[in-house]
């Protein structure tokens, strides 16, 4: 019988019968503001679901590393067993978000190089930045393992711009996750989908990931379905 491991915001993790693989379940709860605000929107755990599964298995084939095993159903998937390292790395191609407000940039400034950063998981804390030597001060990763994260966060920024632009949508930036198997390699985990993306139409730039919800522009959905079809043209063929 299969037991909750772990509650999420947006996801549920259960136990298999293998102990080093975890059934993922994507909800419809959708989450802004550390958490406060938090909806169920129609279909949005499926096409999360399906979107991240389609990336994880084109990094595969890509060479990174990752916890991803299959797509079992609309909603779930197989993941490796790994625990989390409690940070979010961020590769910013463009102006967007926090960093715009931070330093008064213009609203999608292209950078001349990815910009990147890390932030400690903490919704108490509010999930503050923190640095290189912080990181490795608060025994959370060895230098090397700073600079392997970093490398590998670059690999997978320029294969998802390459995968972005043939379909006419530009990476303004993301969020990844890594996580330690039992015999202690890093692999890029949990998901990468339009809740840990900024993505623009690169014709309009009109938004289609959760700055929709974030703002209250209206049905983020249309965005997400628009990725996920385009998605499937060149990754399903």
């Amino acid at each position: 019988m299969a037991n909750l491991v772990k509650q999420g915001k947006t996801k549920q993790m259960f136990t298999t019968d293998d102990p080093e693989v975890y059934r993922v379940h994507y909800t419809n709860h959708t989450t802004a503001g550390d958490g406060l605000r938090n909806e169920l929107i129609n279909k949005k755990g499926e096409v999360n679901n399906k979107i991240s599964s389609l990336i994880f298995k084109y990094l595969d084939q890509k060479g990174i590393k990752t916890d991803f095993i299959k797509q079992l159903s609309d909603t779930d998937q197989l993941n490796r067993k790994v625990t989390m390292i409690p940070l979010e790395v961020v590769a910013r191609n463009h102006a967007s978000g926090s960093i715009e407000k931070r330093f008064g940039l213009k609203h999608l400034l292209e950078f001349k190089k990815p910009v990147e950063e890390f932030y400690y998981k903490s919704d108490e804390l509010h999930d503050p930045i923190i640095n290189d030597s912080e990181v490795e001060e608060f025994g959370i990763l060895t230098g090397k393992e700073i600079d392997w994260i970093r490398k590998q966060t670059r690999l997978i920024n320029q294969d998802l711009k390459a995968l972005f632009a043939e379909i006419g949508i530009i990476l303004v930036d993301f969020k990844v996750e890594y996580g330690k198997t039992s015999d202690g390699h890093i692999i890029l985990a949990d998901e990468i989908s339009p809740d840990s993306c900024r993505l623009v139409d690169a014709k309009t730039k009109k938004s289609l990931d959760k700055d929709v919800f974030r703002k209250r522009l209206g049905n983020m959905m249309v965005g997400y379905d628009e990725v996920l079809n385009k998605l499937e043209t060149v990754l399903n063929k």
